[in-house]
């Protein structure tokens, strides 16, 4: 009854973490995409504007890779994309339209912008995500009572006892690493990369 509850608790946990970091990793994609989109989307605005668009998004792509990343790899945040972002939206939303066809691909425009700010908002959420103390807590009292409790069952060959405990041992242990790797989508040997920002570059010189 120990080892199945605890079994049961440990695949939840597992499942939780993993969901959490298949979904900043789809989050991360997204917005390289939107920023490719909404470069793509202002191709029917004036020259001027355009330019001024892809020159932002280009910076954009460049300060994810050189700084942003970086510090998320370290659990921080940097606000180096900040501004920016703000510049986009400042430039977009100043613009002055002449014909319908400039005020729908304006339209689209803003809206991929608004898609990509909303991916990096949930970006910058999931940098601090992670499992409560209280579950951790959980997670280390039931693997030494599951442990403490295969210790207890008799057995008339003492080696073989012995493996079977170190056995369980190392599994339950092999599971909370692989636990808290991926707990921290952006952090450790199992993490989150940079591959939808980088095809977003290749993406965005190709515009050029």
């Amino acid at each position: 009854m120990l080892g199945t509850t605890y079994a049961v608790m440990m695949g939840f946990m597992l499942y939780a973490v993993w969901g959490n970091f298949e979904t900043a990793k789809a989050n991360a994609d997204a917005e390289a995409s939107s920023l490719v989109n909404m470069v793509r989307s202002s191709r029917g605005l004036a020259t001027a504007p355009r330019e001024q668009i892809l020159k932002l998004a280009g910076d954009y792509v460049s300060v994810i890779l050189t700084k942003e990343w970086p510090a998320m790899g370290r659990g921080e945040l940097s606000p180096a994309s900040s501004s920016l972002v703000r510049q986009l939206w400042t430039t977009l939303t100043t613009l002055d339209v002449q014909t319908r066809r400039e005020q729908i691909v304006l339209e689209q425009t803003l809206t991929e912008l608004a898609r990509m700010a909303e991916y990096r908002r949930l970006r910058q959420l999931q940098v601090d995500a992670y499992l409560p103390g209280i579950l951790w807590f959980v997670l280390t009292i039931g693997a030494i009572i599951t442990i403490m409790s295969a210790c207890l069952f008799g057995t008339s060959d003492f080696r073989m006892h012995l493996i079977q405990v170190v056995m369980l041992a190392l599994m339950i242990s092999s599971i909370l690493i692989a636990i808290g790797d991926i707990n921290r989508p952006f952090q450790g040997a199992v993490c989150v990369t940079q591959d939808g920002f980088v095809h977003a570059s290749k993406a965005l010189s190709e515009v050029l």
